[in-house]
């Protein structure tokens, strides 16, 4: 009688699967629940505020293919306003709206964009995990190099290019806004802070926007 058969060697696990990209897990975190647009386009001008409106108006999609947020991508306020939120100036008019933020100030105005406009209970700047959505807006952030240049509708960058955001708080944030006065769907849009990084090859732009 032949001896009965060796069982077959078992075969080692396969891989697991691939983890989330950074970039996927800090927007959700960070910015998952306000009222926030994220996108991302292409660079193709020197003067990049024409690159910045084709985000705004949606005319672009995000060069590497990663996700961004945009609530009213469809829907009632893009059938009255075809940027909305947004009615933003011509490109020629950029300089009267946006100010230079260096990259610290840049990484805390992202941050309190995680803040509500109207109630917010726990601003970032009393919250235990701070440091942890400071990580979170720097991670962000990365995406555009080291040699980004950072710009911001808000009124306090207009005294120099290092506010304290975090100090400060979404609601304590005066802006030159980029809003339409539209009243869609029964929201007026009330405040607005935009945060938009500049590298050689891409644009990022980053808008909370306040309703009532």
């Amino acid at each position: 009688m032949r001896p009965p058969a060796a069982p077959a060697p078992a075969h080692p696990p396969g891989p697991g699967p691939e983890p989330e990209p950074e970039w996927n897990v800090a927007l959700r975190r960070l910015l998952g629940d306000p009222y926030v647009f994220v996108a991302t386009g292409p660079r193709r001008h020197e003067e990049w505020a024409r690159d910045v409106l084709a985000v705004l108006r949606r005319e672009v999609a995000d060069p590497r293919g990663r996700p961004g947020l945009d609530a009213d991508r469809t829907g009632p306020g893009r059938d009255a306003v075809p940027a909305y939120p947004f009615a933003p100036p011509p490109a020629e008019r950029f300089p009267a709206y946006l100010r230079p933020l260096e990259r610290a100030a840049a990484v805390g105005a992202l941050a309190v964009m995680s803040e509500e406009w109207q109630f917010e209970p726990a601003p970032v700047r009393s919250r235990p995990d701070r440091e942890a959505v400071l990580a979170d807006a720097r991670t962000l952030l990365d995406r555009y190099g080291p040699d980004a240049e950072y710009w911001t509708n808000a009124v306090a960058a207009g005294s120099g290019p290092a506010p304290d955001f975090v100090a400060a708080g979404l609601r304590g944030t005066a802006s030159y806004t980029f809003l339409t006065g539209a009243y869609v769907n029964g929201l007026d849009l009330c405040d607005d802070l935009g945060l938009i990084a500049v590298s050689a090859d891409e644009v990022g732009v980053f808008w909370s926007v306040g309703a009532c």
